[in-house]
């Protein structure tokens, strides 16, 4: 076989290192330097000729900086003869401005997958997109990894005396419903109405939630207003617990301050995102295992289809 390698951007060096002591290898050199105006600067510093390269890089805040050094990344190892390159990008930014949701704004989803095609990815392997028909503004392979494959050991060892599944709001609906229909739960949905972005406000639950554990489920949690509202409803209405569980820990502007005041008794995400500051009620589960299988089966030309079944 040809041989593979793993690179790292500056995102979530962390999880690459995981991953690749999972797969038994080391990470692969590379210098990646900013100019004093803030330009990027990448040197691969080994020979990739004939390989296939995997280059793990999140593209979270600052979500410009990390995407340009994705694409740059790319177009140094397509330049220096790589054979294939997979970028493995565990957060897709720019994933909410999927559709013109009014007049004259932008598809940034579309534009972002049309970089990435451009520099010359060819294949893309993410986590919990935000909205799934991301997938058909690309033209190559996109593997949409699920982050409730981890969630769903981690809710049967709680061992929950009266558990049932809630989507924060309408939109995630059919991801909540997912996830219930495999553990064999019931599930309620929070009827909220957002008055502009970063903003909620919960008008009412649909369903009993009386006595209950409830397990919100969400793709990413960003200001933590929709969760922490929504756990604060849950309770008013007769929840006995509120857990959040999101895939994404964007966590951005009050988020922190909002989750360690709410009913929220406990936030679990993933390292898709490294965790800015520790929080009593936040829980961190590493992906990078699954990532590292998902590699080796992309290289080996093996199913990826039964890691996506819980």
């Amino acid at each position: 076989m040809r041989g593979y390698k793993i690179f790292s951007g500056t995102a979530n060096p962390k999880l690459t290192q995981d991953i690749a002591e999972h797969l038994g290898m080391n990470v692969g050199q590379a210098d990646i330097k900013r100019f004093s105006d803030g330009e990027i600067s990448v040197q691969i510093q080994e020979s990739i000729r004939g390989r296939d390269v995997f280059i793990v890089q999140p593209t979270s805040a600052p979500a410009n900086d990390n995407l340009m050094e994705l694409l740059i990344m790319t177009d140094a190892l397509r330049r220096a003869s790589a054979n294939k390159i997979t970028a493995i990008i565990p957060y897709f930014g720019y994933a909410r401005q999927d559709r013109k949701a009014a007049p004259r704004v932008p598809i940034s989803a579309k534009l972002v997958a049309n970089l990435i095609e451009k520099a010359g990815i060819d294949r893309v392997v993410t986590m919990d997109l935000h909205a799934g028909q991301i997938q058909g503004f690309f033209d190559i392979p996109v593997d949409n990894l699920y982050g409730s494959i981890l969630f769903r050991d981690y809710i049967q060892k709680k061992q929950l005396a009266n558990p049932i599944i809630a989507s924060p709001d309408v939109g995630g609906v059919a991801r909540a419903r997912y996830f219930a229909e495999r553990l064999g739960l019931d599930m309620v949905i929070i009827d909220k109405r957002r008055q502009k972005a970063n903003h909620s406000e919960v008008m009412n639950i649909i369903g009993d939630v009386e006595g209950k554990d409830v397990i919100l489920i969400d793709d990413m949690i960003d200001t933590a207003g929709t969760m922490t509202h929504g756990a604060d409803a849950l309770k008013q209405n007769g929840a006995n617990s509120v857990m959040a569980y999101a895939t994404h820990g964007v966590l951005s502007g009050p988020a922190f301050d909002r989750i360690k005041s709410s009913s929220l008794d406990e936030l679990v995400i993933t390292n898709t995102i490294p965790l800015r500051q520790e929080c009593e009620k936040i829980t961190v589960l590493d992906t990078s295992e699954l990532f590292a299988e998902v590699i080796r089966r992309v290289y080996f030309n093996e199913s990826v289809n039964k890691l996506f079944d819980l």
